[in-house]
């Protein structure tokens, strides 16, 4: 099982790389993302690999760190959701943004990966919420923390995300702000989480 290679970047394509390591160049399958920040070929490159042993084939997945590799694991437990599709996900959204979107139930920002239409996205969203809170509940405030594990944002949350939406503003932005804004500046009224939060999204 490949766990990590480094070596030496021999050729990028649409969405791979031949990664040349002492001499044998490993065929690296990668997100659009991971691609756009590769160095020049011939530079020396360091990924995370996630290896996928099949009855005929062995196909090999790059990530720049652990935590994008992680969520492609957990991308590929949702029904209909394949390795080619869990990439386009990640090449669209960063960790954080996919988190973000994840427990703030933005399907619209899933969709925006090819091969993600609205159905899909809401499976992804239901059936990866609780694993998205198990990774942010250390960040945030007690009142949200709980709303992310349990049914939905507390009252005050809810009720400045869905002012901010009415604003104009995407969920999943939203939410980050009225997260930071409960966490940094300790807002307790949708008033004082609506002012707290605009700050967060005027930075």
């Amino acid at each position: 099982m490949i766990a990590k290679l480094k070596g030496l970047l021999d050729e990028t394509g649409k969405d791979f790389i031949v990664l040349d390591v002492g001499g044998v160049g490993y065929l690296v399958f990668c997100a659009g993302r991971t691609l756009s920040a590769l160095p020049a070929v011939g530079q020396p490159v360091s990924l995370h690999i996630e290896t996928h042993v099949r009855e005929d084939h062995i196909h090999l997945f790059g990530f720049p760190n652990l935590a994008e590799r992680d969520w492609f694991r957990h991308l590929l437990t949702v029904q209909g959701v394949g390795a080619k599709v869990a990439l386009a996900i990640l090449g669209s959204l960063s960790p954080d943004q996919l988190l973000q979107a994840i427990v703030a139930q933005d399907k619209a920002a899933l969709t925006r990966a090819d091969g993600v239409g609205p159905k899909l996205a809401g499976r992804i969203v239901a059936e990866l919420r609780d694993k998205a809170g198990n990774v942010i509940l250390p960040a945030v405030t007690e009142s949200v923390a709980g709303a992310i594990a349990g049914d939905g944002l507390d009252r005050v949350a809810a009720d400045a995300v869905s002012a901010l939406v009415n604003l104009g503003y995407g969920r999943s932005d939203a939410f980050g702000a009225v997260v930071a804004a409960t966490r940094d500046a300790g807002a307790s009224s949708v008033e004082s989480v609506i002012t707290a939060a605009l700050r967060e999204l005027g930075r």
